[in-house]
């Protein structure tokens, strides 16, 4: 009989695998709203929790101190949970807090009925370490909108085992955010 194969450290991880890290203290993923429907094979779910419209400008420069961030205004949901968006970039933080273990990072993928609706997301990489509620920005390319419920599956964490744990995880301006 043959042995089953030995993972590769920087695959990434499954279903059990994340199930796994779910049990751990913290959490690899905590508050989320449903636990069956946002496990999925090779990734995990994250829902909307809140969405916001773009009021001015942001700038990056070389140091931190040159950095400020674009002024963003919340949109609010109708009595129904939804929001309605016309074409056009949007910030939305997720209702679930993110904990990476310091050999785990993440990557961040729109789910397909997103872009399937002219909309995508752009995220960044979620480093080792990274303790937080994530924002991701969701660009609206239909020229006639989306419409969008609070609590709706809109990203899909994809996790990755690393060769070796790091020594120092995510230490950057974002560690904590959101909660």
């Amino acid at each position: 009989m043959t042995p089953p194969p030995i993972p590769h450290p920087d695959a990434c991880l499954d279903r059990e695998s994340i199930r796994g890290l779910l049990a751990a203290a913290p959490a690899l993923v905590e508050g989320y709203l449903d636990l069956d429907t946002q496990l999925q094979p090779n990734g995990f779910d994250l829902t909307l929790a809140s969405i916001a419209v773009f009021t001015e400008g942001g700038q990056l420069g070389p140091t931190d101190a040159d950095r400020r961030l674009a002024g963003t205004a919340e949109l609010p949901f109708d009595a129904d949970g939804y929001v309605t968006l016309r074409q056009g970039p949007y910030l939305f933080r997720m209702n679930e807090t993110v904990n990476l273990p310091l050999d785990v990072m993440a990557l961040g993928r729109p789910r397909s009925s997103l872009l399937r609706s002219g909309v995508a997301v752009n995220t960044a990489v979620w480093d080792a370490g990274y303790r937080g509620r994530s924002q991701a920005l969701m660009v609206v390319h239909h020229p006639k909108g989306f419409r969008v419920a609070r609590d709706t599956r809109v990203l899909q964490l994809v996790f990755f085992r690393l060769e070796r744990a790091v020594g120092r995880g995510y230490e950057g301006k974002y560690q904590g955010e959101g909660r």
